[in-house]
């Protein structure tokens, strides 16, 4: 009965969908834009779709599927007027790229972006030396078309929004590596054609009460190559606090990501890994952000806080279009040219401070729990200085391979490296040679299911050179290009999220071959007589291991795993590296 309902839902929201096409209706207006309501995807792009036919300097184009099974747009401005051209002034030139919508219940940069692009039009294209602005309406559909009023429970409008999972209930800000949705593929392919130099995911908060309505993430300091690390914090974060203070009196505040349960024990630095969009785009040298408005503001209040965001980084993007395009490419040839790439990031918890403007709070009793519960005042904020924990270390760090090898029937790795602009050389006959091989040593499965996944902690590996039997078909990847950091963070088995840690590689994890003990023992004697050094090992752990002398399987698996007839493909990796 469900799927019949699902199914007529279905059809009922595709008849409507093309009554708007052909027949479209009367779009929001900016005043309605800036107040309570924001727009549902038919509206959106119904409205775009009129804005593009009748303004050359807007383009829209539908770029590939989601989930749901409708198309994802992105929008550009200050293109060539043709999808070829525009693409490639893009990737020459200096590009920026809001994402909207990836959470649909976080629905300001939707807003913003609707009223940035009627203001430009308006404003005869002001902004002298504009770079390509380019803004993805909204990017989680299957989110945005499941619409309520409640889904959000502590967030201040607007009227209805959309929700957080996709239509495979997937949170596509955890997806940028792994790529379960379809959604991931067609934003790889939008985010390769246009080769942003900077890159802004909208959001809205959520977590401690506190005066700031506009907050950001940018990336760990430490994790970014010198020029990047230069020009984002002594430069472009700086700059943007000033004008955005002077022009909009906002003020501009780090994400305020909490050591314990209140502002007063302190602030943590945001650990961007590349499962999210700005972490992600952060792999190809993009200046990111992700921004964050306060949940408990009002909704055109926050609107307008990301409308002044938006508004004053492509101004200074305008301005600082030379030295955009230098640190980046001083940042690729950083990482080309490193040998080793540090890891696991975590905060050093190094104590800094920063002037915060919060609300006091006390812990009353709750007359319906009994318990304490947290109260901020908002009647009494403060300013005052709190302790900011701003620094991390790397816990560990690799060497880098100058070449990688993917076994051909791991389509679903290729299928990625690919979509993601790597390039790859195909081998085209078998070929013996000695590479470097991945073995699995340790790692801690998750407890609990996260993004659909099981995923995969504390990874170990050790690399052994081996003779292995290149077979045509195989792929090899150079990892001195364009994709460098994203080729390291998938391939190389102990990071944070390499296609290992998401599973891609389990069944190489499990041993498909087992003896019969009756029949094996039969062959020990064997065994041992030719490999003495195996012998003295058995002889020892035997004298040693109490247990062990005891177990019958134990000292057959302790030969066996040691032997010839052991499986050589146990957690051996299908990828090589030189």
């Amino acid at each position: 009965m469900s799927t019949l309902i699902n199914n007529r839902s279905t059809l009922i929201f595709f008849f409507q969908f093309f009554i708007f096409l052909l027949f479209p209706q009367n779009v929001f207006s900016q005043e309605k834009w800036r107040g309570n309501t924001t727009p549902t995807y038919i509206e959106l792009i119904n409205h775009l779709k009129k804005i593009s036919r009748s303004n050359s300097d807007v383009e829209l184009y539908s770029m590939g599927l989601s989930d749901y099974g409708l198309p994802i747009y992105v929008c550009i401005v200050n293109g060539a007027k043709d999808s070829i051209n525009t693409f490639k002034k893009a990737r020459e030139e200096t590009t920026i790229l809001f994402n909207n919508a990836i959470h649909p219940g976080e629905p300001d940069g939707v807003n913003a972006c609707l009223i940035w692009l009627e203001e430009f039009l308006k404003n005869q294209k002001s902004i002298e030396n504009l770079p390509v602005v380019a803004f993805i309406p909204a990017y989680n559909i299957g989110g945005i078309l499941n619409r309520s009023s409640t889904s959000r429970a502590n967030q201040n409008g607007p009227d209805e929004y959309g929700f957080r999972g996709n239509a495979k209930n997937l949170d596509l800000n955890r997806d940028f590596m792994k790529m379960d949705a379809v959604n991931s593929f067609t934003f790889a392919k939008i985010f390769h054609g246009l080769d942003p130099d900077v890159f802004v995911d909208n959001h809205v908060s959520n977590g401690a009460d506190y005066q700031y309505i506009l907050t950001y993430i940018s990336s760990l300091r430490e994790r970014l190559a010198p020029s990047l690390n230069t020009l984002i914090y002594d430069s472009l974060i700086p700059d943007l606090t000033d004008a955005i203070k002077k022009n909009h009196q906002i003020d501009l505040f780090p994400y305020v990501d909490l050591k314990g349960k209140t502002p007063d024990e302190g602030i943590v630095a945001f650990n961007d890994l590349p499962r999210y969009a700005m972490g992600y785009t952060s792999l190809f040298h993009t200046l990111s952000f992700t921004v964050e408005t306060h949940m408990l503001k009002p909704f055109p209040d926050r609107v307008e806080a990301t409308l002044a965001f938006m508004g004053e980084l492509i101004n200074w993007t305008s301005l600082n279009k030379p030295t955009i395009e230098n640190s980046r490419n001083r940042a690729r040839r950083f990482v080309i040219e490193s040998p080793y790439l540090k890891h696991n990031y975590i905060n050093s918890f190094k104590k800094d401070s920063i002037l915060f403007k919060g609300y006091e709070h006390s812990f009353p009793i709750h007359k319906i729990t009994g318990l304490t519960r947290l109260k901020y005042d908002t009647t009494k904020p403060y300013n005052k200085f709190v302790p900011y924990y701003n620094s991390s270390v790397a816990k560990d760090s690799v060497q880098l391979p100058k070449f990688y090898y993917v076994t051909a029937q791991e389509k679903d790795v290729i299928e990625r490296l690919l979509a993601n602009n790597v390039k790859m050389t195909k081998i085209v006959k078998d070929t013996l040679v000695n590479l470097g091989v991945y073995r699995v040593v340790d790692f801690t499965p998750s407890k609990k299911p996260y993004e659909g996944h099981y995923k995969l902690k504390n990874i170990k590996v050790q690399g052994d050179q081996e003779p292995v039997q290149l077979k045509k078909g195989d792929w090899m990847v150079n990892s001195n290009q364009y994709a460098a950091l994203f080729i390291h963070s998938v391939l190389q088995p102990e990071m944070e999220d390499a296609y290992l840690s998401w599973n891609f590689f389990d069944s190489y994890l499990q041993q498909k071959e087992y003896f019969s003990s009756y029949v094996f023992i039969e062959k020990i004697e064997e065994i041992l007589n030719n490999d003495l050094k195996l012998k003295k090992e058995y002889e020892l752990k035997k004298k040693e291991d109490a247990g062990f002398a005891n177990s019958e399987w134990e000292q057959l698996y302790f030969i066996y795993k040691r032997s010839t007839y052991f499986e050589k493909s146990y957690n051996r990796l299908p990828i090589y590296f030189q």
